[in-house]
């Protein structure tokens, strides 16, 4: 399975809850001037609607992720 490297740092939502070891979920990531779904894995579960930040890519559509909260919105920055 090749990766993909280009989704790897970027930012989604959760569409399909995570449920950790039990099984991924699916995310909408904001990569390559768009936005792409992906079966999401993460360590812990992740509600639909979470913000999240892929941290590595299994390859074939697939994506490690983790809850990000952008520090930018606290200073009333941030994109979302």
């Amino acid at each position: 399975m090749e990766q993909d490297d280009a989704v790897i740092g970027c930012t989604g939502e959760v569409l399909v809850g995570t449920r950790g070891s039990g099984g991924p979920g699916e995310v909408l990531v904001r990569v390559r001037g768009g936005s792409e779904t992906f079966l999401a894995w993460s360590e812990e579960p992740l509600p639909r609607g979470a913000r999240v930040l892929v941290v590595e890519s299994r390859g074939t559509r697939q994506v490690d992720v983790i809850a990000w909260a952008d520090p930018l919105d606290e200073l009333g920055l941030g994109s979302g």
